[in-house]
């Protein structure tokens, strides 16, 4: 590949930061994780060097060796030998944290002994001091025989001559640290002979993993160099033993370590943080912090937002002309989009919240900690990364399950995670709390309607661990599984990385709703304000004699109900009317039933259909806002639509409900499987269907 478009691999164990050093390469928003798995499949970014070369920069997922154990271990292994692939790299750079270079060196080593040019990035420079770390670099690069650059991307330090470095890298060795292959020389010496042509490391990898890249047969190899499954795993013991044995002589003299100078507050926050008790009294402390913030942080700028919007609307609708344009704007696209808009700020508050225990490296604490809970339900501690994941969205959760490497807890982790409480259930969440649980305060401190989203989230959260009890005891698969979790340090979180996080997070969530509640704006505008027959044409003849008759002369009250009456007969409102025997018994009226359906696109696509809807059907002008016209929604008969029963039954029912086809899309993709998506959409329906129905009929 030409020097003007390098191809380059950022590759090291989880926790090293080679997601920041991604950043800082590339400028590109990518979401910086401080526990094992936030990068699950391959992310590409690209860099302007020095001397006008562009590179392109590939994120590959953390991994501890090349001896693969999990889906995302197998993405490195998959690129790394296969040359015809369009990313493989044109230079490796391997980052490792110098508090854990042992362990790291052992990737890089194996690295080395593809042939690869390789450039060893040492991050988190800035801690060598506190720790008591040093380094001789002329010594590391002379035994390691590559080029090694000291980064600390908290202070923006050694990334200039990383980019200086990889520009020059056709200048490096690609020569081994070691010759791995004296752990049986026989048998390699017969390898080597029999594949002349072919790299002696990569033939063992494809003998010893799932993978073929190197236009041989994979059987004959095999046939030809057979081994029973504990001899090739003794051989790959052997090996890390050889490798390890070299770094530590490597290290002996290359680093220095004052232990007299390093301090030991990890270790004593560590004892208090995974306590068998206090651990998760300070747990739920955060987490009930995090639900108060939500609703109390957020109040004035929602207010603003939800006021702006319903000013916008009645500005458009007063500004621009009369007609069909002018309706869709003000009726259609403005409210829908507000609906969503709105919730802006929670969503961000909810981000800032699990970024900083990200980054803090808090959150591989609380995976320790519910290790022990998780496992007698058939999970394991690994399996709180992709059910913490889910509280921003269930997608990259489910993805993020790929570092689980039993298939059963991956399996059960999977189907469970749609049941965490994501961001988009968070527009559902406040507005229906917002309508039905006062503004008090509990003990004068605990916001009440704070409190009840946190139960929605125990809630969600208690089910998912109750549906893989049930799936454990359930799915007839025997495996076996070690649970290993790797603590990274305590450190302040970088203001940096969080906005980044909080502001692309929250983007994304903006746009990618946006789209679609964009669209179905349109499309319930259009199927609210038409209709196929004649009493949506002649509606204002009819209400006019009804009105006449009942001696009604309020012009508000009888536009009003001009609109209501077309509402109730335009395409929407048949829709509506011909679900409504099967929502009624929720407490659901046909709108409400639209909005359900409708949010199956998108759970958040709720709260903007019905602010579409009831801009079709208002003319009230003191119903300006959101929360205001739900607020004022009655029944023929003048009762609240919006009142306690219904509203405790929307909450469980979208608590429980799999109202979104993305989730079922991405099970479908990680499962290789249309039943289990078709299972995960059955059960948790139907669960969410009787619980709404158990409680509407309850409570009212």
């Amino acid at each position: 590949m030409s020097i003007q478009n390098i191809t380059v691999a950022l590759i090291g164990n989880p926790n090293t930061g080679k997601t920041s050093v991604f950043n800082q390469l590339t400028g590109l928003n990518q979401q910086v994780g401080n526990y094992p798995g936030i990068t699950v499949e391959k992310k590409l970014g690209f860099s302007k060097l020095p001397n006008n070369i562009k590179a392109n920069i590939l994120d590959l997922p953390g991994t501890y060796s090349l001896n693969a154990s999990s889906i995302d271990e197998n993405v490195v292994i998959e690129l790394l030998l296969n040359k015809n692939d369009k990313l493989y790299p044109d230079v490796a750079v391997v980052v490792t944290d110098v508090e854990n270079l042992k362990r790291n060196l052992l990737l890089f080593t194996q690295i080395k002994d593809l042939e690869i040019p390789t450039i060893l990035v040492i991050n988190m420079t800035d801690r060598m001091k506190p720790k008591g770390i040093t380094l001789d670099i002329p010594y590391l690069e002379e035994q390691l025989k590559t080029k090694i650059v000291l980064v600390s991307t908290r202070k923006g330090i050694g990334i200039e001559e990383l980019k200086k470095q990889i520009v020059e890298y056709k200048s490096l060795s690609t020569e081994p640290c070691l010759n791995a292959s004296v752990i049986d020389v026989e048998y390699f010496d017969k390898l080597r002979k029999a594949f002349p042509n072919q790299l002696l490391y990569k033939l063992w990898l494809v003998i010893t993993q799932d993978v073929n890249f190197l236009n041989l047969d994979r059987n004959e190899i095999r046939s030809s160099f057979t081994k029973s499954h504990s001899d090739l795993k003794r051989l790959q013991q052997k090996e890390t033993i050889k490798r390890y044995q070299f770094i530590n002589e490597t290290l002996k003299i290359g680093q220095k370590i004052d232990t007299a100078n390093a301090t030991d507050l990890r270790s004593k926050l560590d004892k208090v943080l995974t306590h068998k008790i206090f651990g998760y009294a300070i747990f739920f402390g955060i987490l009930l912090l995090i639900f108060q913030s939500i609703f109390d942080w957020s109040s004035v700028p929602m207010e603003f937002i939800d006021q702006t919007f319903a000013d916008l609307a009645a500005y458009a609708k007063n500004q621009l002309p009369p007609g069909e344009f002018t309706n869709l704007i003000s009726e259609g696209i403005i409210p829908g989009i507000g609906g969503i808009v709105i919730f802006i700020p929670q969503i961000a508050f909810l981000f800032l919240f699990i970024s900083v225990l990200e980054e803090s490296g808090y959150m591989s604490r609380v995976v320790f900690l519910m290790d022990k809970i998780m496992r007698r339900y058939g999970l394991s501690g690994k399996s709180v990364v992709p059910l913490i994941s889910g509280t921003a969205c269930a997608i990259p959760a489910i993805m993020s399950a790929r570092n689980i490497e039993n298939w059963k807890e991956r399996l059960i982790t999977m189907l469970v995670t749609p049941f965490i409480t994501c961001s988009a259930r968070l527009p559902v969440y406040a507005i229906i709390i917002a309508l039905i649980i006062p503004e008090k305060r509990l003990l004068g401190l605990f916001s009440l309607q704070g409190a009840t989203l946190m139960i929605l989230y125990l809630l969600g959260f208690g089910m998912a661990i109750f549906s893989a009890f049930i799936l454990n005891k359930s799915l007839k698969l025997k495996t076996k599984s070690y649970f290993v979790v790797e603590m990274p340090n305590y450190k302040l979180p970088l203001f940096k990385n969080v906005a980044i996080n909080v502001i692309e997070k929250t983007k994304a969530f903006v746009f990618g709703a946006g789209k679609i509640i964009l669209a179905l704006s349109v499309i319930l505008w259009f199927l609210g304000s038409h209709g196929p027959k004649k009493d949506f044409v002649k509606a204002e003849s009819i209400v006019l004699e009804k009105a006449k008759i009942e001696k009604q002369t309020d012009a508000n009250y009888i536009a009003d109900e001009i609109s209501s009456y077309k509402l109730e007969h335009s395409y929407i409102g048949i829709i509506g009317k011909s679900i409504e025997p099967i929502i009624r018994p929720l407490g659901y009226d046909w709108k409400i039933g639209i909005a359900v359906v409708s949010s199956f696109a998108a759970r958040e696509v709720f709260v903007g259909t019905l602010a579409t809807i009831y801009s079709v059907g208002s003319h009230n002008s003191e119903e300006t806002t959101i929360k205001n016209r739900m607020e004022a929604e009655v029944y023929p008969d003048g009762k609240k639509v919006f009142n306690f029963a219904t509203g405790v039954s929307l909450l469980l029912f979208y608590a429980f409900a799999m109202q979104c086809i993305s989730t079922l899309a991405i099970v479908k993709k990680e499962t290789n499987s249309w039943k289990w998506p078709l299972i995960q959409l059955v059960f948790m329906s139907g669960f969410a269907y009787i619980t709404a129905l158990i409680a509407f009929q309850v409570l009212k």
